[in-house]
């Protein structure tokens, strides 16, 4: 159970019981390693209800709304270009 001063998204995203994600994969700077890890994740979690892309992405996508503005420009820009790199990884890049 989380600590009442954590947020139930923390919990999640630290917990999640789709993926078993690697420690700190959100604080990489690079995109294409975040989107490599969670392409990993995915592919390896024998939890998850949707097919890989869908729950990496989701995760992704989830990390970044949950942080809000508290999430610094520069960070928001690299996960953002991880969105990307994992579109790439999973052959769904739009040109």
């Amino acid at each position: 159970m989380a600590r009442p001063e954590e947020k139930w998204s923390a919990e999640v995203t630290e917990h999640s019981d789709a993926l078993d994600l690697e420690e700190n994969v959100f604080e990489q700077d690079d995109p294409r390693a975040i989107a490599a890890s969670l392409k990993r994740s995915a592919e390896r979690s024998n939890r998850r209800k949707a097919e890989p892309f869908r729950s990496a992405m989701s995760m992704l996508t989830f990390y970044i709304n949950r942080a809000g503005s508290n999430l610094p420009k520069r960070r928001k820009n690299i996960l953002e270009q991880a969105k990307d790199e994992l579109r790439k990884l999973y052959g769904r890049h739009t040109d």
